[in-house]
């Protein structure tokens, strides 16, 4: 038997995170896999039952979970951010929500015949979106401007929203009479949102007087974070039922935008704790359904998740961009993104059992229909959210643009290649002069000093997707490669060569604070600005048959330094230390060329005098 249940939890260990790395190398959404798993594993084949594995620990252990993923999700929203796009997040959260409530009501009493009571409740479930599948497919589609914004706050902010609304409804079913049944909505509502808000609040505030003080250790950071949550979880809902989402996420939002002490090292331990509990839910949940199940997957279900998908949310979106200065490409696109998640799953889950037991036969229906929504709008949207997002230019999947760190001569030299060849390019640096030159010669800037906070919040990229740190001082390098590893990811910040190399290792940056080396050994800030100075030029070069990577070499010698290459496709590869590419016929070579070497050879013998000097 226990070695049973030792299988069981691993199994879902191992296969949530499989479904995260193979959704990673096959460019899709995670979600779509971890359902696909979770279904295959539970119902197809029967290997995994989580009822059977975790029993009367399954449903609280979900809702703790999804109190942790909350807790992370508050702990990315920037207030700052409100700035531009609070209006609109207001509204879809009230207005929005409202409008998603009433029409799948309808939809739900009309088209799925359940009784009005019932119908309430289900629309009230399923004005849930979340984090659990917002905040990956976001990380997938790196939308642009403030589409991203507007959809990580909505669904951070919806999911305790929704899960309240749903709870007032079950409580106001269980009551009866309209009478009673709106006074124990309007005392539940208000019990909620000060004993969640409430707590969740001192939960915060006592977790910044603990890191203020130093009353805790640096390696007790993140485990005593995390047990300040579930505490504030649990002892909101002891006094308030299942207000505990609401106080994780107030306790998330708060430490994340109070100025006293920073809390970045807990953001990250909390996003690798959310990727595990994330992947490990959908395969529980998923894995819960049964082939029994698929009997209530009709024309009228389907009806109903039509008008959720093209009817109801459609119209709250409209409703609540009005007079917001969105373009309609945003607008549309807003519209089209509205999965459920978790939160949908877990309420659903909770409240069917209740009612069932409280002679209301018919909330049986509520978990497969629930399910069924999550799945579809889940294979829907994640499927369709990437070339929908590109048709309606709001977002790059995989953005080849490029962020340079430094303003200096040869730094915009290399700036206005790139650009030339038409990926997006940005040149930070917090010296006006170096700006102001860079800006005359037609790049974009951003003046800041890269390793601010207004350079993490102010810095727009959409189209962006790496970062190459180019100034002179190693140190500053690392930092900014570190500043930008969340963002980018470890394989895409990029930094000079150091010169302490020819120093020794006493003055060498430790590796886990080090971008990737571009270029090649030696390649470092000195030896480019000698090259530069000597007049070196950037030479952009279309590999052929004729003129392949090694006829490059022959003609321009061990001098040249290749930089860049862009294939067939338009990705753009970087030439590193510890990975570079190889150059084949049909790329495009990116290097830097002594001046005297750079003269066009015969047609078939060298670069043809079509190409460009930059």
């Amino acid at each position: 038997m226990a070695e049973h249940i030792l299988l069981g939890l691993a199994s879902i260990i191992v296969l949530g995170i499989g479904a995260e790395w193979l959704a990673w190398r096959l460019r899709l959404p995670s979600i779509l896999l971890l359902l696909i798993f979770g279904i295959v594993v539970g119902p197809v084949i029967g290997f995994l039952n989580p009822d059977a594995l975790l029993g009367d620990l399954l449903l609280p252990i979900v809702s703790l979970a999804v109190a942790i993923i909350l807790f992370e999700g508050g702990l990315n929203l920037r207030v700052s951010e409100l700035r531009q796009v609070g209006s609109v997040v207001r509204k879809l959260i009230t207005v929005g929500a409202l409008v998603t409530w009433l029409i799948g009501t309808g939809a739900a009493y009309v088209l799925l015949n359940l009784d009005f009571g019932l119908a309430l409740l289900l629309g009230a479930i399923l004005v849930v979106s979340g984090p659990t599948v917002i905040m990956p497919l976001l990380r997938h589609l790196r939308p642009s401007g403030q589409v991203g914004s507007i959809l990580k706050w909505e669904g951070v902010v919806i999911d305790p929203i929704g899960a309240i609304l749903a709870v007032l409804v079950f409580e106001a079913i269980l009551a009866g009479g309209f009478r009673e049944a709106a006074a124990v909505t309007v005392i539940g509502l208000l019990k909620t949102i000060f004993i969640g808000g409430g707590i969740g609040m001192l939960g915060a505030m006592l977790m910044v007087l603990l890191l203020r003080r130093f009353w805790i250790p640096d390696f007790l950071h993140g485990a005593i974070s995390l047990t300040l949550v579930i505490g504030v979880f649990a002892t909101s809902n002891l006094l308030q039922t299942d207000s505990g989402l609401l106080a994780a996420t107030v306790m998330g939002i708060y430490l994340a935008n109070q100025k006293t002490v920073s809390v970045r090292h807990i953001v990250q331990f909390k996003e690798n704790l959310r990727v595990l509990l994330i992947s490990g839910l959908f395969i529980l949940l998923s894995a819960r359904l049964q082939v029994s199940h698929l009997a209530y997957i009709g024309v009228r279900s389907l009806a109903f998740l039509g008008v959720l998908m093209v009817i109801a949310r459609p119209a709250s979106v409209a409703l609540s961009t009005l007079g917001s200065g969105l373009s309609w490409r945003e607008r549309a696109f807003l519209s089209w993104m509205a999965p459920r998640g978790i939160v949908a799953a877990a309420v659903s889950s909770i409240f069917a059992l209740r009612l069932v037991e409280a002679g209301y036969p018919q909330a049986e229906f509520l978990l497969p229909i629930t399910f069924m929504v999550i799945i579809f709008t889940v294979i829907v949207y994640g499927l369709t959210a990437s070339p929908v997002a590109r048709w309606l230019q709001v977002a790059e999947p995989n953005p080849q643009g490029v962020m340079i760190v430094g303003a200096h001569s040869w730094a915009q030299a290399i700036a206005g290649a790139l650009q030339a060849e038409g990926y997006r390019v940005l040149v930070v640096d917090d010296n006006w002069a170096n700006v102001s030159t860079a800006r005359m010669a037609g790049l974009p800037t951003f003046y800041a000093s890269i390793l601010s906070q207004y350079a993490l919040d102010e810095i727009e990229l959409g189209g962006i997707g790496r970062l190459l740190a180019l100034t002179s001082d190693n140190e500053f390098n690392s930092l900014a490669a570190l500043q930008f590893t969340d963002a980018f990811g470890r394989s895409e910040v990029y930094q000079l060569s150091p010169k302490s190399e020819e120093k020794g290792p006493r003055e060498m940056v430790s590796l886990h604070l080090q971008g990737r080396f571009l270029f090649g050994a030696g390649i470092t800030y000195t030896y480019l600005s000698r090259r530069f100075a000597e007049g070196a030029i950037i030479r952009t070069t279309k590999l052929t048959q004729e003129f392949d990577y090694d006829a490059f070499r022959a003609l321009y010698g061990e001098e040249a330094i290749p930089l860049f290459l862009i294939g067939q496709s338009g990705n753009l590869m970087l030439f590193t230390r510890d990975n570079p590419p190889s150059p084949r016929p049909g790329q495009t070579l990116i290097s830097l060329v002594n001046p005297a070497d750079d003269t066009p050879a015969r047609p078939g013998q060298g670069p043809d005098q079509s190409e460009n000097s930059k």
